[in-house]
């Protein structure tokens, strides 16, 4: 499974019943939950690698990776937008790009 095809199943669900997907169900309570869940998965993730246990990692990265897509969706930016941010940063380094964004 790419992340391309985890954002189109979300899409797909965000306009289905909330009783038949839990997608459906997050994106109903309105991205300001999907932002808490998000939130919380990505503490939890931080748990699991603070305390080194690789197979819970890689469990709580797929449910931080979900959880994301799922905050994009809710707030309809497209994961190609997200990408491209990406491409464009990777032309310079982490280090330049970082100080660009500075205040």
């Amino acid at each position: 499974m790419t992340l391309d095809d985890l954002y189109a199943t979300i899409l797909a669900r965000k306009d289905a019943d909330p009783s038949s997907s839990w997608t459906a169900q997050l994106l109903a309570k309105g991205p300001e939950k999907c932002a808490e869940k998000f939130g919380e998965e990505a503490v939890e993730a931080i748990i699991e690698a603070v305390k080194g246990d690789r197979d819970a990692l890689t469990g709580e990265a797929a449910d931080v990776l979900y959880h994301l897509l799922v905050m994009l969706a809710a707030r309809d930016v497209p994961l190609s937008d997200v990408l491209d941010t990406l491409a464009t940063r990777q032309s310079q380094s982490g280090i330049a790009e970082k100080a660009s964004r500075a205040p």
